[in-house]
């Protein structure tokens, strides 16, 4: 695989940092991840401006114009050997002569891209739903920075990974905040809830989507703060990213997510939400491939 690298493309095993760099001794930059659909980077413009966000949130100056970046990750999409691909962007604040944790004067920011083969839900988990638990938020209180400093999602999503569950789902104060790697998204009364965009969550580009789609249809939705006993009585529960689009989560703690006969199976929100985000999706690579 192609990798590129402070102004270089390479192949990703040769690619190689100082040990001094920023990102490697405090986790000091940030990162995006791209989903690309037969080499199409699918909303391109709203992850750069997420990545700018994120840089003048950590005080780093961007290191390329907007276009620059278009032209580095078309090449290297086309690079790759595969189609569908997820393409990770890292920028850190660059190797300085030493360890300090103030900012470094003249040092030149890192950056790093590659792609990967898109490893997305398989069909059977798309159509019975996945297991997920709940876990205290314990991170730190700027969670809308998509920050490299991870271990607290790492911690997180390893609670899932040990209980053979796909996400880990969080909560601080009593209330919903997101997955440890996605966004979290409930049905109550027909009506699609999600946390509202503050510091305590990502602001997720299928977030936005899904709030998109539900206006253009003129399905019924909120965004505001969600209780723990809201999330667990709820009719459905979905999380949403750029990898797993919109994924049904059967079962909460074991116990299974909704009422009756229909209950730990994806629901009819669910389902619709889905559908219209792969119609979004594939309409979206119609019209850039024209």
């Amino acid at each position: 695989m192609t990798a590129y690298l402070n102004g270089q493309f390479l192949p990703l095993h040769e690619a190689r940092i100082s040990p001094l760099d920023r990102g490697f001794l405090f986790g000091d930059g940030c990162y995006e991840v791209i989903p690309v659909y037969s080499r199409y980077p699918f909303r391109i413009d709203e992850h750069l401006r997420r990545l700018q966000a994120t840089l003048d949130g950590i005080r780093l100056p961007n290191p390329h114009t907007t276009a620059e970046w278009r032209a580095i990750i078309l090449r290297l999409i086309e690079e790759a050997d595969f189609a569908d691909q997820t393409l990770y962007i890292q920028v850190t604040r660059g190797a300085d002569t030493r360890r300090d944790h103030a900012f470094p004067k003249g040092v030149a920011p890192t950056v790093f891209l590659f792609t990967a083969p898109l490893v997305a839900p398989t069909p059977e988990q798309r159509d019975a739903g996945v297991a997920a638990v709940t876990a205290a938020d314990i991170r730190w209180q700027r969670c809308d920075l998509k920050a490299v400093s991870m271990v607290g999602n790492v911690l997180m999503r390893q609670l899932a990974a040990d209980a053979g569950c796909v996400e880990t789902i969080m909560l601080r104060d009593g209330f919903l905040t997101e997955g440890s790697a996605t966004n979290v998204f409930c049905v109550r009364e027909g009506t699609i809830l999600c946390p509202p965009k503050d510091h305590r969550i990502l602001p997720g580009i299928t977030y936005d989507v899904v709030l998109e789609l539900a206006a253009r249809h003129g399905a019924p939705f909120m965004a505001r703060p969600i209780a723990e006993a809201e999330l667990r009585t709820a009719n459905e529960i979905w999380i949403t990213s750029s990898t797993k689009e919109v994924l049904a989560i059967a079962t909460l703690d074991g116990e299974p997510v909704g009422h009756g006969a229909a209950a730990g199976k994806p629901g009819p929100v669910t389902r619709q939400m889905s559908a219209w985000y792969a119609a979004f999706r594939d309409e979206v690579m119609r019209v850039a491939t024209v």
